[in-house]
């Protein structure tokens, strides 16, 4: 029997798949109907152990619409009501924290995140509109392992980032370790576990033994290669300089973790230019020759 259920609420990165107003080379074959593409929403996944109370990583601004086609997370009991115990944040990207507006109506939950991030939030008096009375804001150190929901279990800890981009002075400090962008274990005792890291920058042989045993891992999966969103003529910034990891290449995440043992490897926060989001594109016939799966909004893990 299943110990830990796993949710995909959105698979894609910042925007969501296509994005508004790109008509990129990947983004055109939605436009187009193709049907080798679908819809992603922005991403973000919910655990439970009982499948009755569950928890967010992440909150992205299109929450209301995975709550809607997610019934695990409606409302059932009560004119007021949710399942949802617990929101932790591994960022303060929009695209993580921008959803937490749209759950204002005076419901209660808790919400988790390093120091570093609630400042993000403490700075910005708009999610003064979650009442904290309400809404504990419960700060998580490196390392520390919390209670999420039931007896699930979550221990942070930092991973190669940067500073979301609004924040950004200058040039921002690539790869560095801190509180502001964190991957996160999650576990059952004696039970699976498994580790979601939305965004990192490059793998250090320390992640590489942390994850190592993993029943799942759900990996940064941005671009397929660093220069991408350049050749595809929508963006000058790199995967590098964005704080993102590509899949492909000799320094890309296939070949950092190819001698890793894991139970399952998948890749998330996809974005609107990676053409894995192709149904038997090279490229996704490429990641999964090599072992890892990609998500997609709705798809449910039992481990």
């Amino acid at each position: 029997m299943s110990r830990l259920r796993v949710i995909v609420l959105g698979s894609a990165a910042g925007g969501g798949y296509p994005q508004w107003n790109c008509r990129g080379p990947i983004s055109s074959l939605f436009w187009d109907g193709d049907g080798r593409v679908e819809e992603r929403s922005q991403s973000s996944i919910a655990v439970s152990q009982d499948g009755e109370t569950w928890a967010l990583l992440n909150c992205s601004p299109d929450i209301r619409q995975q709550i809607i086609r997610t019934p695990a997370l409606q409302p059932k009991r009560a004119p007021r009501d949710t399942p949802l115990s617990s929101i932790l944040l591994t960022n303060g990207d929009i695209d993580h924290v921008a959803g937490l507006l749209s759950l204002r109506e005076r419901q209660s939950f808790r919400l988790l995140a390093t120091p570093g991030v609630l400042q993000v939030l403490d700075d910005n008096r708009i999610f003064d509109a979650l009442d904290r009375t309400l809404v504990p804001r419960q700060a998580v150190g490196l390392g520390e392992t919390i209670s999420l929901v039931g007896e699930v279990t979550a221990e942070i800890f930092p991973v190669p980032g940067k500073v979301p981009l609004y924040m950004e002075e200058g040039e921002p400090e690539i790869g560095a370790e801190s509180d502001t962008t964190v991957g996160v274990r999650i576990a059952v005792p004696g039970g699976p576990q498994l580790f979601y890291i939305p965004g990192c920058a490059h793998v250090p042989d320390s992640l590489k033994q942390r994850v190592t045993g993993a029943d799942l891992l759900l990996f940064d999966g941005t671009l397929w290669q660093d220069d991408e969103m350049q050749r595809a003529g929508v963006g000058q910034k790199t995967g590098h300089r964005m704080g993102h990891i590509s899949m492909s290449g000799a320094d890309g995440s296939i070949a950092a973790f190819h001698d890793v043992e894991l139970g399952r490897r998948a890749f998330i926060h996809i974005n609107n230019t990676n053409p894995v989001l192709v149904t038997a594109s090279p490229e996704r016939r490429e990641a999964e020759a090599a072992g890892w799966e990609i998500t997609h909004d709705g798809m449910e893990i039992a481990l």
